[in-house]
C-alpha cells in the first residue's frame, strides 16, 4: 500500500512539473518578430551603404538577443518620409510579424574647417505594428546624446542603434500598460 502512494505521489509530482515546463515554453513562444529594413542612409553614396546596413543589423541583432525577441531581415529599403500602410502590412503578412521597423541612418562629420574629427550619426527608427499603424519613432544622435568626438564610424552607427532601439522601448513603456507583453 505504501508503494502506490509513493508511486502515486510521484506521477502526481511528474505531471506537474511537465505540465509547468510546457507552459513555461508556450510563454516563450510569445516573444515577438520584428521586421527590419535596410536602413535609409543619407547622403545618399553607394560606397557606405553596406558598411552601414552591416554595422546596422550587428547592434540590432545583439540588441534583440537579449531581449528574446525575433529579428526579421528584409534586403528592402523603405523612404523613411514616406512610408506606405499597405505595403508594410503586406510585409508583415508575409513574413510572420509583429512589428516593422523603417530606419534611417544620417552620416555627419565633426570638425573645425577643413579638419574632420569623426563622423557621427543619427539614427532615427519608427516602428509600426502589424497593421501598418505607427507606434512610435525616436531617433538618437550620438554626438548629442553621447558627446563622442572621436571613433569609428562603424561603432558611431552601432552606439546610435542601441540608442534608437532604448528609446522605443522607453516610447513603448509610456504607451502600454505594465502589464501587456512588449516588444
Amino acid at each position: 500500500m505504501r508503494k502506490i502512494v509513493v508511486f502515486t505521489t510521484l506521477t502526481v509530482i511528474l505531471v506537474i512539473s511537465a505540465s509547468a515546463l510546457k507552459a513555461q515554453k508556450s510563454a516563450d513562444h510569445t516573444a515577438r518578430k520584428v521586421l527590419y529594413f535596410n536602413p535609409e542612409v543619407d547622403p545618399d553614396i553607394e560606397e557606405i551603404k553596406e558598411p552601414t546596413n552591416t554595422a546596422f543589423f550587428s547592434a540590432v541583432s545583439d540588441n534583440l538577443s537579449e531581449r528574446k525577441n525575433r529579428m526579421l531581415k528584409t534586403e528592402v529599403q523603405v523612404s523613411f518620409d514616406s512610408v506606405d500602410r499597405k505595403t508594410l502590412a503586406d510585409y508583415c503578412v508575409n513574413n510572420d510579424a509583429d512589428f516593422v521597423v523603417v530606419p534611417k541612418v544620417k552620416y555627419f562629420k565633426v570638425g573645425l574647417g577643413k579638419y574632420v574629427f569623426s563622423n557621427q550619426v543619427v539614427v532615427s527608427m519608427k516602428l509600426f505594428d502589424a497593421e501598418g499603424n505607427l507606434v512610435t519613432e525616436t531617433d538618437y544622435d550620438t554626438y548629442k546624446k553621447n558627446m563622442r568626438l572621436l571613433g569609428s564610424t562603424t561603432n558611431s552607427v552601432k552606439i546610435g542603434t542601441n540608442g534608437a532601439i532604448k528609446g522605443i522601448l522607453k516610447e513603448l513603456r509610456k504607451i502600454k500598460p505594465s502589464g501587456e507583453a512588449g516588444f
